[in-house]
């Protein structure tokens, strides 16, 4: 069974946009648990745009599921995971200018640096997942680096998915990559996860690859939770104002 994890970010997007208390990113993680959540995803960017330090020790203090932090190598981001001690981490390549991550960690060319945070982190009790791209080489340097875990890129996935089609000749490449790199992870002993732009229509396809351990999903979940319980929502507050 294909594991999910869900990712609260944007719950923390909504927050800052007025510097309030609510909604809070805490209690966000509370309901993805009861709804069956296997893990909870947040990303501690560097420029603090949706989630904040206080909310990874809040989590972490709150959910009995597992907790899944996505970081940089930036030092002060490693210095808190190994404060906090998530269940897991996911080392992502960051850009300040970006929407959201664009693109996976270029593990093969940056073997010494990335290695160096992998062992500080493993010698805490965190497994570490790298976020890459599809790619046989960047599968095989996560190996080589102590990496517990790959998470491959979905993005392109989902894009083509999105654009062209199924049946079009560029999706089925992007799916072979995604295929062969899967196989390699799984080959190399690695776990394999999967995350990006994965949506509603789109997560059937991938949920085929063999191997499979667990999907982050974001975006999409906290997209469709505004229509699902915004009902609910306006009733509530019509009943408390009768």
């Amino acid at each position: 069974m294909i594991k999910l994890g869900v990712n609260i970010d944007h719950i923390a997007t909504i927050r800052q946009a007025r510097k309030e208390k609510i909604p809070s990113v805490t209690d966000a993680a509370l309901v993805c648990e009861k709804a069956g959540a296997d893990s909870i995803t947040v990303h501690l960017r560097e420029d603090r745009r949706h989630i904040q330090d206080f909310d990874i020790y809040q989590i972490r203090n709150s959910i009995k599921t597992k907790l899944n932090l996505e970081m940089s190598i930036n030092e002060d981001i490693v210095k808190i995971a190994l404060d906090v001690k998530p269940d897991f981490v996911c080392i992502v390549p960051e850009k300040r200018q970006e929407l959201t991550t664009e693109g996976g960690l270029d593990v093969k060319n940056n073997k010494e640096v990335i290695e160096n945070v992998v062992m500080r982190l493993k010698k805490a009790g965190i497994i570490v997942s790298l976020f890459i791209e599809p790619d046989m080489e960047q599968v095989m340097a996560c190996k080589e680096v102590g990496g517990h875990t790959v998470e491959l890129h979905t993005g392109k996935y989902a894009k083509l998915f999105r654009e062209n089609g199924v049946d079009s000749i560029e999706f089925k490449a992007e799916m072979d990559k995604v295929l062969e790199a899967s196989k390699e992870a799984v080959k190399s002993d690695l776990l394999l996860n999967a995350g990006h732009g994965l949506d509603y229509d789109n997560v059937g396809q991938i949920c085929k690859v063999v191997g499979m351990n667990e999907f982050n999903i974001g975006f999409s979940i906290i997209a469709k939770s505004i229509f699902t319980g915004l009902e609910k929502a306006v009733r509530s507050m019509k009943e408390l104002i009768k």
